[in-house]
């Protein structure tokens, strides 16, 4: 059974006419499970990440003064959204919701979070909506527990996963993988591993070509034993901020590229759903949809 992490505090409220398009994470278990993608019981409700197995990643006095709102207001700026500790809640929710996945993963072939993909975090700050690194505490989790040997992160969000390569930039057992918009933000990248970047307006043709080359090739040469997937849907022509030129359907195809390589090669797969700002919410929804559709038709 595909498994699924999602609670009721990823929609946490912010201002109103805030951008960060939150009624995304309510909207899309009610569609799968209204189409009949997937039934109730295939979500989980994580509970927070634990305290250690933050600081398997983040640095300790971070996290400490993250737990206790003591975050100047220079750092609270550039995370993106007004601080308080419902958001701290919400976000620690979400990490153990992407280190669930993984463990399902493990069993099932694929696990997905509604959330996560907050690559923008680093050890000791967070960055554009991200305040803690779920796939790198997912990731950290798996090699501290020997779960995991060689771990692949594939970052397709249309914004460079910074933090998840400035985290493993001295960490050989995990290989990072970065496909983004070469003129968006961050407008300082990190060095992944790989980056590839992308002129404005990339078609579906030139997207996809790309991806299925250098897919093709890090699964030969790196030979991962599990792969996280950052599947944001901000690739997409009508997102706001993604400046690719995208369709739903090639984002859709590039959904499909990564789970039948994961699948052909007998490799784990966790997705998070990354970002998604396009004008028409509707179009947030069907491209995410599009995500958890394939992960349940090829592998159940």
């Amino acid at each position: 059974m595909l498994r699924i992490a999602w609670s009721p505090v990823y929609a946490h409220p912010l201002p109103e006419g805030h951008r960060f398009p939150m009624a995304k994470y309510h909207l899309i278990p009610e569609q799968l499970i209204y189409e009949g993608t997937v039934r109730e019981s295939s979500l989980f409700i994580p509970e927070p990440a634990s305290h250690e197995m933050i600081c398997l990643t983040h640095d300790e006095l971070y996290v400490h003064r993250l737990e206790n709102a003591l975050l100047t207001d220079s750092e609270i700026r550039k995370t993106g959204f007004p601080f308080s500790m419902e958001l701290v809640h919400r976000e620690k929710v979400i990490m153990q919701g992407t280190i669930q996945a993984a463990f399902y993963a493990l069993e099932y072939g694929v696990s997905l979070n509604v959330a996560g993909g907050t690559h923008h975090a680093f050890a000791n700050r967070g960055e554009g909506f991200c305040l803690l690194n779920d796939i790198a505490i997912a990731a950290n989790v798996l090699l501290h527990q020997n779960k995991a040997k060689k771990i692949l992160v594939a970052d397709l969000d249309v914004h460079q996963g910074n933090g998840t390569a400035a985290l493993f930039q001295h960490e050989p057992r995990v290989f990072t993988f970065s496909m983004h918009g070469k003129k968006n933000y961050p407008f300082h990248k990190e060095k992944s591993d790989l980056d590839i970047e992308l002129e404005d307006g990339t078609t579906d043709d030139e997207y996809l070509k790309l991806l299925d080359y250098h897919l093709k090739l890090l699964i030969d040469q790196v030979q991962p034993d599990f792969v996280f997937f950052q599947s944001g849907v901000d690739i997409i022509e009508s997102d706001k901020l993604g400046k690719l030129n995208v369709s739903i359907q090639g984002c859709k195809q590039r959904d499909k590229l990564i789970f039948e390589t994961c699948k052909k090669n007998n490799i784990p797969v966790c997705a998070s759903m990354g970002g998604g700002y396009s004008h028409r919410l509707s179009d947030i929804i069907e491209a995410h949809a599009n995500t958890f559709r394939l992960a349940q038709e090829l592998f159940f």
